[in-house]
């Protein structure tokens, strides 16, 4: 057996759900004293997967923490059997996993447990994310006058949201502190949850619907401070100041980066 069929053949072993190894593969190896081909193939075998369940239950606690031992670890076979890890950092393994449990699942059963698999995915991405440049407090007051009305901004690179429409985030604070774990409800109103990481520390917070619709317009929609503080008009002359002091927390919060003016 030629070593690149050699390496395919211990690949495709240890990527199928059969411990059992072919007659090929045995026969490719030589046992010890003590330990025989087959033995240590499966061991090896069990000690991939083994792995890869300690990266999901890294990933994903408080998944893990409604499930309990042994659901959890069934639902990561199967979802290691339909997605075998194929990247070479196990960073990524987790990432279709919501999708996987939303798929295996009806949606009236998948619906709290795939949200609460996409919150902690959130703040994985949110940890792992590039840092951008920061905007900070004293750097918006340095700005001139004539900056103001055209300053935009936009998230950083590490901020991600989420719709919430479910109890999420009192589950994953459940399991966080290993306490009693509530049981899953819809929320009486959807709401926008903020997950981002500032200064190594990894960050949440739910979001009114006034601060999400003004932040994701000048986040996403592209405002410039001068259009948002049209859009707060129905506050009348405190407009400005509203929009101040919400620029001023979400910069204190290390949410926002400064969008560049493009050269002419």
């Amino acid at each position: 057996m030629r070593l690149n069929d050699w390496q395919l053949a211990l690949e495709g072993y240890l990527l199928g759900a059969d411990a059992q190894p072919n007659t090929a593969l045995q026969a490719s190896l030589v046992g010890s004293p003590t330990l025989s081909v087959e033995q240590g193939l499966t061991i090896y075998h069990h000690a991939y997967r083994a792995r890869l369940l300690g990266v999901m239950l890294e990933d994903f606690p408080a998944v893990h923490y409604w499930l309990g031992d042994e659901e959890f670890a069934l639902l990561v076979q199967a979802y290691l059997d339909a997605h075998p890890s194929r990247d070479f950092s196990l960073r990524w393994f987790g990432e279709r996993f919501a999708d996987f449990i939303h798929q295996q699942l009806s949606p009236q059963q998948s619906a709290p447990l795939v949200e609460l698999a996409r919150l902690e995915w959130a703040f994985t991405l949110a940890f792992d994310a590039l840092p951008g440049a920061p905007l900070t407090v004293p750097q918006m007051a340095s700005l001139a006058v004539e900056e103001w009305p055209t300053l935009q901004v936009q998230l950083l690179p590490c901020v991600q949201q989420l719709r919430l429409e479910y109890n999420s985030l009192a589950l994953w604070q459940a399991a966080k502190a290993e306490g009693d774990f509530p049981p899953s409800s819809r929320l009486a109103q959807p709401m926008l949850c903020l997950l981002w990481r500032h200064e190594l520390i990894s960050r949440y917070r739910s979001v009114a619907d006034d601060e999400a619709c003004a932040l994701l317009g000048m986040c996403v929609t592209g405002w410039n401070f001068a259009q948002l503080c049209e859009q707060l008009a129905e506050h009348g002359e405190q407009a400005p100041a509203k929009a101040a002091g919400w620029l001023k927390q979400w910069l204190s919060e290390g949410l926002l980066q400064r969008v560049q003016a493009q050269p002419e």
